[in-house]
């Protein structure tokens, strides 16, 4: 049996669709309908049945796609096994959008000059989604949000960077931290996600009733709404690069203001720990790793409003 075909079956169970599948795979939608067609064949049950434009899955093929994954994951580190002690085979990595932006960049590129022999897959997600993925054997590792509660000794945490919370405010404004905020709208960083959790409680702790105007998660998103004026904003300091041509300040929050600490999150005993050791080495390693927004976040107000609109 080609593994693809159960890769196939995994994804259109999934995307719900053929077409979607063929996005997904950068395939015709035809490929995809012959790969399923040909893995029936093999399997000698239905996998699939059309419901309008939808495709869902039969009995058979819901339970194949649950435990394919699985499967695959097992296929894949036979590579590693076989091998001559050089990591190789396939990593499946998730990130935060600002970690693939700010930090991921250098890291792969060190990633691909040292081990040449490693597919790397990279995938975009949120804390809490990166977590449960490599928890349920998704994910290979996961560059993320600390997880704000204690999980199973089966899995492993290093930290990379140390994200103290600043607030945006655009260029004219002017006052303390936390008058302004008093003061202005207020655009939040959102509570169902664990940073968006890290202001709300600070914000308790220091008695602040906002007037909340917007609430969402896309942190860069945030700072361009900053930016156009709409208000303020509590976020992590995250790696550069941030959006360009924003008229800014990044203020320092009064102590002990939240920190936000990004890390490599991933299984102890996963049958790629070979490839995934190899990749939080590299990422330790990298100059991003180590250098966090606490010292430039330390400024004065007033060097802040000097520098910052240049962000």
């Amino acid at each position: 049996m080609d593994t693809r075909f159960l890769e196939t079956l995994v994804t259109v169970v999934r995307e719900g669709s053929l077409a979607g599948a063929a996005r997904a795979m950068n395939l015709t939608p035809a490929a995809i309908a012959l790969r399923i067609h040909t893995l029936e064949q093999e399997l000698g049950a239905s996998l699939v049945t059309r419901a309008g434009r939808n495709v869902i899955p039969t009995a058979a093929g819901a339970a194949i796609a649950a435990r394919a994954p699985h499967l695959l994951s097992e296929i894949g580190a036979l590579s590693v096994v076989a091998g001559d002690g050089y990591p190789r085979g396939e990593l499946r990595i998730g990130a935060i959008s600002s970690a693939i932006t700010g930090m991921m960049p250098s890291i792969l590129k060190r990633m691909v000059k040292t081990y040449a022999a490693i597919d790397v897959y990279l995938e975009p997600g949120r804390s809490p989604e990166l977590y449960h993925q490599v928890v349920d054997g998704e994910l290979d590792v996961a560059v993320m949000v600390q997880p704000p509660f204690t999980f199973s000794k089966s899995f492993l945490w290093k930290p990379l960077r140390s994200e103290p919370f600043i607030l945006l405010a655009p260029a004219s404004v002017s006052g303390e931290a936390l008058d302004i905020i008093r003061r202005y709208p207020f655009i939040r960083y959102d509570r169902r996600y664990w940073g968006g959790r890290l202001v709300d409680r600070y914000l308790r702790s220091q008695r602040i009733a906002t007037n909340d105007r917007f609430e969402l998660d896309a942190i860069e998103a945030i700072a361009v709404m900053v930016d156009s004026e709409l208000g303020v904003a509590v976020v992590p300091d995250w790696a550069e690069p941030w959006p360009s041509g924003l008229r800014i300040q990044k203020i320092p929050l009064p102590k002990p203001a939240p920190v936000r600490q990004v890390g490599l999150f991933w299984q102890r005993s996963s049958p790629r720990i070979a490839v995934v050791e190899a990749f939080c080495r590299i990422a330790s390693e990298a100059p991003e790793a180590v250098r966090g927004g606490e010292q430039r976040a330390a400024t004065s107000s007033a060097e802040a409003r000097r520098r910052l609109p240049k962000v």
